[in-house]
């Protein structure tokens, strides 16, 4: 945590403009509700702050900084892209970033009603996205792997959720995953943390992608779990249909990356109605309609 003495306010963010960033200091800003790792605040009308809060280090940040100019260009829906670096001072111990504001709803606030242009959108931007990664580029830490690496994980979120009249089927389309062969190619870019409250939406279809600090080289199958996790149901066969690179290991990995993403958010959910730190209460409807969406395949 910050603490006290450098909460995070809509002053705070003003005096370390004028600090560093003197020419936009005069512009409005507004908080935005939500984040954990980082706190944002809109700074004008095309902008935003991206403030450092739980995240231990700033390496995610720095991520950002680093690699969204360079894949922003080629991508067919907005990102958030760096314009200013903001730097640790005596004022704030830690680091923030002036970035492009990408418009629109959060999908955990929003919904999706045009399925079929959403799966193809979701497509197109994977498409741009899954390409070979330079040598340079980050590995993950805490994700990434194949599934059958990350049982251990799938099996702390299944009984920490507890839904028991589940579990069997939950635990099927998770050992089919781990069964499924290895990635074929190079690594590849990934997003590696599309849910809900990092896509937005607009007119009824997805609009843009954010929070890339878990950018990654690897396994696309991460990515390709949001066609249970984020699209409604009866679009996923559109969506690899549209995608047409997916073969059958990476679709079988996918669904049960999308199993363990699901029990993720209703645990999430559950720790929200608990009043417990992080927890997102409205995320726990989303988390269980997605593993119904996993669970019929659809």
């Amino acid at each position: 945590m910050t603490g006290p003495e450098t909460a995070i306010t809509a002053d705070l963010v003003r005096d370390l403009l004028r600090e560093q960033h003197p020419d936009l200091a005069g512009l409005a800003i507004r908080e935005v509700p939500g984040g954990w790792g980082n706190q944002m605040w809109r700074l004008g009308d095309d902008l935003a702050v991206r403030v450092q809060r739980m995240d231990p280090t700033p390496e995610l940040q720095l991520k950002e900084r680093r690699w969204l100019p360079v894949l922003a260009p080629r991508l067919p829906l907005p990102v958030p892209t760096p314009v200013r670096f903001g730097e640790p001072s005596a004022r704030f111990p830690k680091h923030w970033t002036v970035m492009t504001w990408v418009p629109g709803e959060p999908l955990d606030h929003g919904t999706i009603s045009r399925g079929a242009h959403a799966a193809d959108t979701l497509a197109a931007f994977l498409r741009a996205l899954h390409v070979p990664a330079p040598a340079e580029a980050p590995v993950a830490v805490d994700r990434g792997a194949h599934p059958r690496d990350c049982t251990a994980g799938f099996e702390k979120f299944l009984q920490a959720v507890g839904l028991d009249d589940l579990a069997a089927d939950v635990r099927a389309v998770w050992a089919d995953a781990a069964a499924a062969g290895l990635q074929e190619g190079p690594p590849v870019w990934v997003h590696g943390d599309l849910h809900p409250a990092n896509v937005v939406v607009s007119d009824g279809t997805l609009s843009g992608v954010v929070d890339f600090g878990d950018l990654f080289a690897g396994d696309p199958a991460w990515d390709l779990a949001a066609a249970w996790v984020l699209l409604p149901e009866g679009t996923a066969s559109r969506f690899f249909d549209s995608y047409a690179r997916a073969d059958e290991s990476s679709i079988r990995r996918a669904r049960g990356l999308a199993a363990m993403k699901s029990l993720f958010l209703i645990l999430m959910g559950q720790n929200g109605d608990r009043g417990l730190p992080g927890g997102k209460p409205h995320w726990g409807p989303a988390g269980r309609a997605a593993l119904d969406r996993v669970l019929k395949g659809v």
